[in-house]
């Protein structure tokens, strides 16, 4: 085979891109050279070597010449050896193809469907940012020193042979068109210059790409990583890897849906495996997977409608799955994010053959473009049989497991996915290795700590983490309303052996959590008692005042509650929700609007205990207030009295450290006796009585439990009236 001149053309598979690129610039040079006028023509004019600085008559005269066809024998030769040239590269491209050599210019052409002239504009913009001297050639021919950048006429000029085709190829440039479209190449515009005169500007990334760098556009950074899959053979014989894998492939086979891009939207608790469904997914198939935070990408700097092209754009260059985790924030209000939704729709299924979505309700987009696919897929965490056999597996074999490590318990009490379970017992072992450095062993301890750590939920301004300190040996409760504490613990320890091992899951499709109503007095315990629970469960306690829930927006508490409920669901915490009066009322009869919002606050609340497979706990002062539909409900209803004389001289006895210096003359049974108050206001008493003794220096003796009790009485509104024993020691 031979080109013009019967100079054999090479018709071998170029070794890199690099190669391609500067067969390219060779054409780029030619065309280039071709523009220049030859010597004898630059040395009749006198005024050349100020050309770009001033304009000379015999410019003028050049300009106002009508145009004719270049037919001198120099520029058939420049045309000869540029035809040539073009008839290797594409001799060479198609060679490379075949040989399965991959080209960054050729592989960029493909995916953003670009013509040859489209190519030869990144070229001509690509060449400066690959060696400066184009910058003093673009400078010569448009007549400027100052404009380095090569401007839409002189890519014209260089890329087309007459006026016709100058003229046709100017739609290149219209925002519209591919281009300016993907943000490959920019035409910088200060609002006044024609077409023409824009500079133009190859994108940063697209720079990279096309010089073989691997790393990420810039922009997403803040937002966005690529992951290098992991193969995990547990999460492969998880129902929906399998479901999904076996529709990929069978959708990607079909003829009838070449060209159709896919977008898959994984929902469900935020505990789950999508992460690692996705990253089995993309190890099968050998590709990358590029993961961002959807919430980060909102809450950043650029618009959002611009973060998703170029996020998109980028799983595009980097032939990866793009997976978008956390879209709730924009598809909880589907109508107040409809553009940033639209926009996601729009460049993912412009550029990604596959993306996932990853959120924790069913969705629906509100349109999707013919030529994609949405479907919604719900991956339901792991029963809890399926929970013991992950734990299992996961445990199984693992090197320093201590012997009270029990994989039921922690399936009854953690209803985790394998990633959970993964992560949990990498920081079990950090936990084990930091408290014995030299003898480690990962007890039942680590797990529940590194567990609780892997679930803390995000409840925000809405609940109140609180750090269960009280035992067994600190609540005083009659012995019936003690033992109904401890079936509620025995039952959320044997969750898995009853609803896993003897089949109760399959029976019950709600109510499998645990929901108990603690009614009485302030100060009788009620808030000790869940301490007490969450103490012995090792779960993690988060106190939710329901009289800050409330809103009088219509709306509102029902978005808090969801909330709620997500964040404890995907944290598997206790929640206690503190003034239960503020919503748990008796449902009125409906009279007015507010009536009946009041009741839908009432039924949205009594829906979310039922689907909540945790321990939660309703306080309130007054049990008779609450609405029957609730009592139904609670699988515990726990009365915690006014203490009598008998119970108030227990909790003196227990409410002192056994640090505190009591001095002997302190009697319990007189102060059960003549203060008749509520635990909650006993402990205070015995608090303010230490600070007292500590200011005189001295044991905590009766006068300075005399004078805290009359502090707490006046606290109340109540008059002291009890005739103190003994006023030695006074504290005055």
């Amino acid at each position: 085979m031979s080109g013009d001149g019967g100079q054999r053309l090479d018709v071998s598979a170029y070794a890199d891109s690099w190669e391609h690129l500067a067969d390219e610039l060779r054409c780029l040079d030619l065309r280039l050279r071709r523009q220049i006028p030859d010597e004898p023509e630059r040395a009749s004019d006198p005024l050349a070597p100020f050309k770009g600085l001033v304009i000379s008559e015999t410019e003028v005269s050049a300009l106002l010449a009508l145009p004719t066809e270049a037919s001198d024998p120099a520029a058939r030769q420049w045309a000869q050896a540029l035809a040539a040239l073009q008839a290797q590269i594409a001799a060479r491209r198609s060679a490379s193809r075949q040989a399965g050599v991959f080209l960054s210019l050729a592989r960029l052409a493909e995916l953003f469907g670009l013509t040859r002239f489209e190519e030869q504009c990144l070229i001509v913009c690509l060449a400066p940012e690959i060696d400066r001297k184009y910058e003093k050639l673009y400078a010569y021919l448009q007549d400027d020193a100052t404009r380095r950048k090569p401007s839409v006429d002189l890519v014209l000029k260089l890329l087309c042979t007459n006026q016709a085709e100058r003229l046709a190829a100017r739609v290149a440039f219209d925002p519209q068109a591919t281009l300016p479209r993907f943000a490959l190449l920019q035409a910088l515009d200060d609002g006044e210059k024609p077409l023409l005169s824009r500079p133009l500007k190859l994108d940063d990334r697209v720079v990279g790409f096309l010089l073989g760098e691997a790393q990420i556009d810039a922009r997403l950074a803040l937002f966005a990583r690529m992951t290098a899959p992991a193969d995990d053979p547990l999460i492969t014989a998880h129902d929906v890897y399998g479901r999904t894998l076996a529709f990929v492939q069978s959708y990607f086979r079909d003829q009838q849906s070449v060209g159709r891009n896919v977008v898959l939207y994984l929902h469900g608790n935020a505990n789950l495996d999508k992460r690692p469904i996705v990253e089995a997914l993309c190890q099968h198939f050998a590709l990358p997977l590029l993961v961002a935070d959807v919430e980060a990408m909102k809450a950043g700097g650029a618009p959002f409608g611009q973060a998703a092209w170029l996020l998109a754009r980028e799983a595009a260059l980097q032939s990866a799955v793009l997976c978008l985790d956390g879209t709730d924030c924009i598809i909880a209000e589907p109508d107040k994010h409809r553009p940033e939704v639209n926009a996601l729709i729009e460049a993912a299924t412009t550029f990604s053959r596959l993306t996932f979505w990853f959120g924790t309700r069913p969705w629906q987009p509100p349109h999707v473009a013919r030529a994609s696919l949405f479907l919604g897929l719900a991956v339901d965490k792991p029963d809890l049989a399926t929970c013991r056999q992950l734990w299992e597996e996961s445990l199984g074999g693992y090197p320093r497991l201590g012997q009270d490590v029990d994989s039921a318990a922690l399936a009854g009490r953690f209803q985790f996915g394998l990633g959970q379970i993964r992560a949990a017992l990498a920081g079990a072992e950090n936990l084990a290795r930091w408290r014995a450095p030299e003898d480690w062993r990962v007890t039942a301890a680590d797990l529940a700590a590194a567990c609780r750590a892997q679930s803390s939920p995000r409840l925000g301004v809405l609940a109140q983490k609180i750090e269960p300190r009280q035992a067994w040996n600190d609540i005083v409760l009659p012995p019936d309303n003690l033992a109904q504490l401890a079936e509620l613990c025995a039952q959320a320890r044997h969750r898995q052996r009853v609803y896993g091992d003897w089949g109760f899951e399959r029976k019950l499709s709600l109510g499998k959590g645990l929901n108990a109503l603690f009614s009485g007095p302030p100060g009788t315990g009620k808030t000790m008692a869940a301490e007490v629970i969450a103490n012995e469960l090792q779960l993690d306690l988060y106190r939710i005042d329901l009289s800050q829930v409330v809103s009088k927006y219509i709306g509102e508490t029902e978005k808090n509650l969801h909330q709620i409920f997500l964040e404890a669901q995907a944290g598997h915490a206790i929640l206690f929700f503190d003034e239960a009066d503020a919503l748990f009322g008796k449902r009125s009869e409906v009279k007015d609007a507010h009536d009946r919002y009041a009741n839908i606050e009432v039924g949205y609340l009594l829906q979310k205990m039922e689907e909540y497979e945790g321990v939660a706990i309703l306080a309130t002062n007054l049990s008779q207030h609450i609405d029957d539909a609730f009592l139904r409900r609670m699988h515990f209803v726990v009365e915690f009295p006014f203490p009598d004389q008998e119970h108030r001289r227990r909790i003196w006895r227990v409410v002192f450290p056994p640090e505190a210096p009591l001095g002997d003359g302190v009697d319990f049974e007189v102060l059960a006796r003549e203060i008749k108050l509520a635990g909650g206001n006993i402990r205070n008493i015995a608090l303010a009585a230490a600070f007292y003794a500590a200011g005189n220096g001295q044991a905590i003796r009766m006068p300075h439990l005399w004078q805290a009790a009359r502090r707490e009485h006046q606290k109340l509104g109540r008059t002291w009236a009890v005739a103190e024993p003994d006023r030695s020691g006074d504290i005055r």
